[in-house]
């Protein structure tokens, strides 16, 4: 329903998206990942890289990664090389692969002190509490924002969106080299000129 241009109610009320992200989030590219991750090392901060890798191999939602406890992580002295969650929005079991790299971030993260029913990522204001979605948010924003991204167009969802994202580029771009070209280009924010050969044989542009 749209509202009447003239109508003096409407005078000086701003827009319902005012300020607001609106639409789907975009994935995270390898250049970005590597340079978020550059950043944290920088500032010496564990944990949030921790966070932010272990967002990525799960591509779980913020509201199941906050609440990850270190015994699902963790088995013994080692870090697990998959886990197991239940989703807070279906009820349902999801499981992950932890990568080589995320579980070194890991073990350099969990406290040793820390029990297996402790948070992952506990709350600096209470310790017995885990990380607030909120807070998540913020750093994702602060991470953006550091290495130059709008975080209009990057959020909570990018993390988990990207490595599907990224499986579904290397799988398209090793069916066809034409395709592999042709994103490249558009990396680079260059217009392709690129085409492919269709069922019948004939080249036809995309």
């Amino acid at each position: 329903m749209g509202i009447a241009r003239h109508d003096p109610a409407t005078l000086g009320r701003p827009a319902w998206n005012a300020g607001r992200k609106v639409g789907v989030e975009k994935p995270l590219k390898q250049g970005q990942i590597w340079a978020i991750r550059f950043f944290l090392d920088s500032e010496g901060r564990m944990r949030d890289r921790a966070l932010f890798d272990l967002t990525i191999d799960s591509k779980l939602r913020g509201c199941d990664l906050v609440k990850i406890k270190i015994g699902t992580v963790v088995t013994g002295q080692e870090i697990r090389t998959r886990a197991t969650v239940i989703q807070q929005k279906t009820g349902r079991p999801v499981q992950f692969e932890i990568t080589a790299e995320t579980g070194l971030v890991c073990s350099r993260c969990f406290s040793k002190d820390g029990t297996i029913d402790d948070f992952a990522f506990p709350s600096r204001v209470d310790h017995a509490d885990h990380l607030s979605t909120r807070q998540c948010a913020r750093l994702v924003d602060e991470w953006v924002t550091a290495i130059e991204l709008r975080c209009e167009d990057y959020g909570t969802h990018s993390l988990p969106r990207t490595k599907a994202a990224m499986i579904y580029i290397h799988r398209k771009s090793s069916c066809d080299p034409d395709i592999a070209r042709s994103y490249q280009d558009r990396e680079h924010g260059q217009v392709s000129g690129c085409r492919h050969r269709g069922r019948a044989g004939t080249r036809r542009a995309y």
